[in-house]
């Protein structure tokens, strides 16, 4: 539950933008299939469902807000090669990581709105791993050739990202390895 106005404009608008980051790695992600990279189109489409949750969590921290908002949320546009994509998602995770997600935490703290603490901690904490597999995937690309990875993992409760991996359980927010969907082509 949120009882604060400015937590609230912070949490709809983290939602916004993870709603729309999700979309745009589902298009992204078609591009690089459709120009051979495979494996980049696996952590694009994994990396969307770490999204849909972080947005989930922005939405059920927000649960006692009724009623229809006008909500501002950043995020890159543009369809180009999947190179050019793939600088877009790194900026718009650096974005979060830099900005976005530390402003939003300092106040969601100081407003003592420990729902809005844990759902933006969450999302910080991936989207940092996802700006470095971002900007790996698009060296490979650079070099014309695909990333190497077997599958992506994805905590259900946090979007907490692993390749190739499978902790026992997950190191951001405890859940045990049965909590993870895994993504594989």
């Amino acid at each position: 539950m949120v009882n604060n106005d400015m937590t609230a404009q912070n949490l709809r608008s983290a939602y916004a933008g993870e709603s729309m980051a999700y979309q745009r790695y589902k298009i992204w992600g078609q591009k690089a299939a459709e120009e051979g990279f495979e494996n980049v189109a696996l952590l694009f489409d994994a990396i969307a469902y770490a999204e849909e949750v972080h947005a989930g969590n922005h939405f059920a921290a927000h649960e006692n807000a009724e009623g229809g908002f006008l909500v501002a949320g950043g995020g890159e546009f543009g369809l180009g090669t999947t190179s050019e994509n793939l600088v877009g998602a790194i900026e718009g995770e650096e974005g979060e990581v830099e900005q976005m997600y530390p402003t939003y935490s300092i106040v969601a703290k100081e407003q003592g709105e420990s729902d809005a603490v844990r759902s933006f901690h969450y999302a910080l904490e991936a989207e940092q791993i996802h700006a470095k597999l971002y900007r790996d995937a698009k060296e490979h690309v650079d070099n014309g050739e695909d990333i190497e990875l077997e599958y992506v993992s994805i905590c259900e409760v946090c979007g907490h990202t692993v390749v190739d991996g499978l902790p026992e359980k997950c190191p951001v927010c405890g859940e045990p390895s049965s909590a993870f969907r895994k993504f594989t082509k």
